[in-house]
């Protein structure tokens, strides 16, 4: 092969070796462009150098304040699946990968968090910071999302990814107030970092400001907040991490990245002007691939987050069955179905479709649920199908088995629904979508028609990625793997790049990272 060949084919080389330095060439006499790898001395005549990039290592994508200010190597985000999906085990795996991880509190009492935290700070070391859990919104249930905020405060939780909220709260504005205080130096330090992860500018603003004037005065009337922690608060945004969530398992509005990422940077920039202070902007989903999460770098992120693809890692709650049953998704083997939190309101969630009936006759309770005023008014024959198909029990042991749960947690739901046939109607058909999210979780195969998996089209495109490599067997995907090779790839993927817009002859296949073991 001659010199011109041998350099210009150095592309792909110098992709696959991008913790060494590259240097930019171009040869005299052609005007060809190539590359040579590692510290070599001038090149000889007629190649002249044209530039030098530096070593690129998976550690400097995104902003590296996310990594100082979290404790974490990478600013990669191992998300908060709810239900507990996201277990304890895989919260530490992540953190001594160098990940950042959120334990999935979402869905669960306050004995099972507590027991999880406890478990997470065990195995961690009480300094280490590079973890946190999850604070859903709950609309249905304001006093279990206050409870959960006096649990988190109480364990001394000091990083919680605030979800699906549609607008600020007392309770996450209190979270984020709580423990403020000045420094001898005027810097104002946090007890309590909230993510708030969104999927609407509007949201995003919100959580970019201080909190209205109103509530933070109401809150410090209550003695929920101290006059230090009200007047600190005013000075600062609610949030200085917040998640861009685009087209995602579970809630989700199904926003492109590339359409709404620009959208909240522009809006944390004007946030950032007026109240000075560093925002740091987050991706999640669709990221299931080196290409997509490098993408997601190259629009701005400063640190990523991926979630549907950690349901099938080894530390998941998930029993191998389901682990199994994700594997085989592909990128279109998802679709909406109703969320039960948020049933009356016509919310959705993204759910797997392959291998489950679930979001069919999820779609159907919804919809007997729009066009009658009460289970009495559903006709015979559609009750005896429900029964049989979807309940396989009758209507009624499910009145009594939700009036049972309502009756301990908040009897109020139960009054209402007596007074209300429609909210009755909604309370027995929220049954069916609550327990659909347990029998995956709780390996319940004789249900696996009914099984409820929050996915998003992630799943399908990180499957196409790791066929026929290491990753392709469920048993071999570690969240440590995962993220390891998926950032590792990602700055292949930028490094070509790079090279591309010099005007080197990159080959196609220096975009695509192919999974292996990798040691750290």
């Amino acid at each position: 092969m001659s010199d011109l060949a041998r350099i210009q084919d150095a592309g792909l080389d110098a992709v696959q070796r991008v913790r060494e330095p590259t240097t930019v060439l171009r040869h005299d006499a052609t005007g060809a462009m190539g590359v040579a790898v590692g510290a070599a001395g001038p090149p000889a005549a007629p190649w002249q150098v044209v530039g030098t990039l530096p070593p690129l290592y998976p550690e400097w994508l995104g902003d590296r304040s996310f990594q100082e200010v979290h404790g974490c190597r990478f600013a990669y985000v191992v998300g908060e699946m709810a239900r507990g999906i996201a277990t304890a085990d895989m919260v530490i795996a992540a953190a001594r990968s160098g990940l950042f991880g959120f334990f999935g509190s979402a869905g669960l009492g306050p004995q099972r968090i507590e027991v999880a935290v406890n478990a997470i700070r065990a195995g961690l070391g009480p300094e280490a910071s590079s973890w946190g859990a999850n604070l859903i919104h709950a609309p249905n249930d304001p006093a279990l999302e206050a409870a959960h905020v006096d649990l988190f405060l109480r364990l001394g939780v000091t990083r919680v990814s605030a979800s699906a909220f549609m607008a600020l709260t007392p309770t996450v504005v209190r979270l984020a107030a709580r423990g403020l205080r000045r420094l001898p130096d005027g810097t104002v330090a946090r007890r309590t970092h909230v993510f708030a992860k969104v999927s609407r500018v509007e949201v995003a603003s919100a959580f970019m400001a201080p909190p209205p004037a109103a509530m933070l005065q109401a809150l410090f009337a209550q003695g929920a907040l101290t006059a230090e922690e009200a007047d600190l608060a005013a000075t600062l945004p609610v949030a200085e991490d917040v998640t861009v969530e685009a087209d995602s398992g579970g809630h989700t509005d199904n926003r492109a990245l590339t359409v709404l990422m620009p959208a909240v940077m522009a809006a944390r920039d004007a946030a950032a002007t007026a109240h000075g202070r560093r925002i740091r902007l987050g991706a999640a989903g669709g990221l299931g691939t080196p290409n997509a999460v490098a993408a997601a770098f190259a629009l701005g992120a400063d640190y990523v987050v991926t979630g549907s693809i950690n349901q099938a890692a080894v530390e998941s709650a998930q029993p191998l069955a389901v682990r199994r049953l994700l594997a085989e998704q592909r990128i279109a083997d998802v679709t909406m179905a109703p969320a039960a939190d948020m049933f009356e309101q016509g919310v959705k969630v993204q759910v797997a479709k392959r291998g489950t009936m679930f979001a069919f006759r999820a779609a159907r309770l919804f919809d007997l649920y729009r066009t009658h005023g009460s289970l009495d008014d559903i006709p015979a024959a559609e009750r005896a199908t429900l029964e049989r198909d979807i309940f396989r029990t009758s209507i009624d042991a499910v009145w009594q088995s939700t009036r049972e749960h309502f009756h301990a947690r908040d009897p109020a739901e139960i009054a209402r629904a007596e007074r209300d046939p429609k909210h009755r109607m909604a309370l027995v058909f929220r049954w069916y979508l609550f327990h659909a999210a347990r029998w995956p979780v709780e390996g319940d195969d004789s249900r696996a028609l009914d099984w409820q998996i929050w996915c998003g089209p992630a799943m399908g495109a990180f499957n196409a990625w790791a066929r026929g490599t290491i990753l392709e067997p469920v048993e071999n995907r570690t969240v440590q793997q995962i993220g390891w090779n998926l950032m590792e790839g990602a700055a292949a993927v930028t490094r070509a790049q790079q090279l591309r817009t010099f005007g080197v002859a990159i080959p196609a296949a220096a975009f695509t990272w192919v999974p292996r073991r990798i040691l750290g």
